[in-house]
């Protein structure tokens, strides 16, 4: 039998990441030598692999009894993989009171239990061009989604362009962020009044050209969104705060026409655009070991490391005091519209969710079809109800069979 010493010489954590070589190659190696300096005895064996294929490999370690110590996972795949079993819960092995937002944590409880510890996230803030807004006669932060559609309106009549451009083709997130589930007790509800009316206000927007109409219900329109910004066609991009560095280097004369809202909260108090990263711990791991990944996962996501994982991917971090860090918000006097991006962002991470339908197969079908009625209803190429009727239709078919 080994003793403590041997068996902490002995320990060896693997990691695996998704897509982060080669950019992160010196970041991840750094904490590696950083980790087994101050751990003298472990040794930490970093793996990456393509987000396309990570869950399959996952899977098949975790089924061959060979599962990584960590694994980098988004929130969705957390809450499937912890719902077939595949998942270890880790509130307990978490140092008490744990450092990360309350926001965080909630993204990755399932059932009661916490399945990961949070890395990374990031939330939409508006960047506006003042020369626009200024001649459509606005000055305050839109205060609900409403009144961010009144805006885009108000744009259009004012100027003749366009003022906004939302992500209709992820209108389910959309949606869920104003409070509208998709599914309740088995059955399809986006064809509600509630759903209907949400449908009816975009309608009338588009209709009023408040929209940017360029790839307005692709599955990304962000490419366009940028380029009609940086022609000064648009006057309000919801983004990410990276959107602005694009924004910096591309136009001198674009980013110093602006500046900064916070995107508005929705009625679930969910801020818009996030998507947590985090790090599990699959199946199969070593009781015994548990322990020293807990360790090394804390050391993965603590304030300092993360705060300089952020810094290098322009992201946001997820615990409370990087968030407060002067990075973010220690404006200069002058600061310029990135670093105010940052600031309000930072503000907004303890409202940073991801949205999404869980436990759904073949979702992203699905999804086009609830897209293409959505089209349908706002260019008026159909009746709302009923293109919102046939796509619930659809959905409750599926939705049926798996039941079954």
């Amino acid at each position: 039998m080994l003793n403590l010493s041997e068996a902490m010489a002995s320990e060896k954590i693997e990691f695996w990441t998704m897509s982060l070589k080669p950019k992160f190659i010196p970041y991840f190696q750094s904490l590696v030598i950083k980790y087994e300096s101050q751990n003298p005895g472990v040794k930490i064996d970093w793996v990456d692999f393509p987000w396309d294929i990570l869950q399959l490999k996952l899977i098949t370690a975790i089924a061959a009894g060979t599962p990584p110590a960590l694994v980098n996972l988004s929130v969705p795949w957390a809450e499937e993989l912890a719902r077939d079993g595949l998942l270890e819960p880790v509130e307990a092995l978490m140092n008490q009171p744990p450092i990360y937002t309350k926001g965080a944590l909630a993204d990755l409880t399932f059932n009661g239990h916490i399945y990961g510890f949070p890395h990374y996230s990031n939330v939409n803030v508006i960047a506006y061009n003042k020369n626009i807004l200024a001649a459509a006669g606005i000055s305050a932060a839109p205060r609900s989604m409403d009144e961010l559609l009144a805006y885009a309106r108000q744009i259009a009549a004012k100027t003749g362009k366009a003022g906004y451009a939302p992500a209709l083709g992820k209108i389910d997130g959309f949606m869920m962020q104003q409070g509208l589930d998709l599914i309740k007790h088995g059955k399809a509800i986006f064809n509600s009044p509630a759903h209907v009316a949400l449908v009816k206000k975009l309608a009338a927007t588009y209709a009023a050209n408040g929209f940017l109409k360029d790839k307005l219900f692709a599955e990304d329109n962000f490419p366009a969104v940028v380029d009609a910004y940086l022609g000064g066609r648009l006057g309000m991009m919801v983004s990410a705060p990276t959107a602005l560095r694009r924004i910096q280097a591309d136009s001198k004369e674009i980013y110093a026409a602006t500046d900064i809202f916070a995107a508005p909260i929705g009625p679930t108090g969910i801020a818009d655009g996030g998507w947590m990263f985090h790090f599990a711990v699959p199946k199969g791991v070593a009781k015994q070991s548990l322990p020293a990944v807990a360790k090394f996962a804390q050391f993965l996501t603590n304030d300092e490391n993360q705060l300089e994982f952020a810094k290098n991917a322009n992201v946001m971090p997820s615990t409370i005091k990087a968030l407060a860090h002067p990075y973010f918000l220690g404006l200069p006097l002058q600061a310029a519209a990135a670093e105010k991006a940052q600031a309000v962002a930072a503000r907004s991470m303890n409202n940073s969710r991801s949205l999404y339908v869980a436990g759904i197969e073949d979702y992203d079908e699905l999804r086009r079809f609830l897209v293409k009625a959505v089209e349908a209803g706002v260019t008026g190429k159909a009746d709302i109800q009923q293109a919102l009727d046939e796509a619930a239709a659809i959905w409750n078919r599926k939705l049926a069979k798996v039941a079954r």
